[in-house]
């Protein structure tokens, strides 16, 4: 797959592999964070860097720590150590500069650390063998589709508040999750060709 545009590759991270509605990947964050924009952009924000870094980072250590060491088998907990480092960075920022936002953002800052979605990233860049460029297009781009999840969703949310919604579809995560399906069904298949 190291033969792959980038531009594929950005597509393929924001709208086929898109972690949160394709993969069900770091859905804690999307069904807690979502109920305001403000809210889910910072935290969007937060990961997109977080991604973004983190396979910078994890090409770096992989290819010119791990695999010249043979020690390719603890590429999972070495990610998990920088992915970690990188969230106490931005934590540390926002704690320090945007205070507000860091209290809105509540538990779910430091569970980006544990968020599959961003070891799936650096993963998938692994299991691709990815080029330094390629990794880090797919981690920017896995980070815009993270984003555009996000902002969907906490803007159907925010939306509901002030309309009718059916006491069949429910309210809180059980409407959460009836959103989340439907955003799925926009998202999963549609680049399918149709042979005729």
């Amino acid at each position: 797959m190291a033969d792959a545009s980038l531009f594929a590759i950005f597509m393929d991270g924001v709208f086929l592999k898109n972690f949160l509605v394709v993969q069900f990947l770091g859905l804690c964050s999307f069904v807690g964070v979502t109920k305001d924009v403000k809210s889910a952009t910072g935290m969007s924000g937060a990961v997109v860097f977080v991604i973004a870094m983190s396979a910078i980072a994890s090409y770096v250590l992989y290819t010119f720590i791990l695999v010249p060491l043979k020690l390719e088998y603890l590429n999972t907990i070495a990610f998990i150590i920088v992915i970690a480092a990188l969230v106490q960075l931005v934590e540390f920022i926002l704690h320090r500069h945007v205070p507000a936002l860091y209290r809105s953002l509540g538990i779910y800052l430091p569970l980006i650390s544990t968020n599959c979605a961003v070891l799936g990233a650096v993963l998938i860049n692994v299991l691709n063998e990815y080029d330094f460029l390629q990794s880090v297009t797919f981690g920017i781009a896995a980070g815009v589709g993270y984003t555009v999840a996000m902002l969907i969703m906490a803007s159907i949310r925010e939306r509901s508040n002030v309309l009718y919604v059916p006491k069949a579809v429910g309210r809180g995560v059980t409407y959460a999750f009836f959103i989340a399906l439907i955003m799925s069904m926009s998202f999963a298949n549609y680049f399918k060709v149709i042979p005729l």
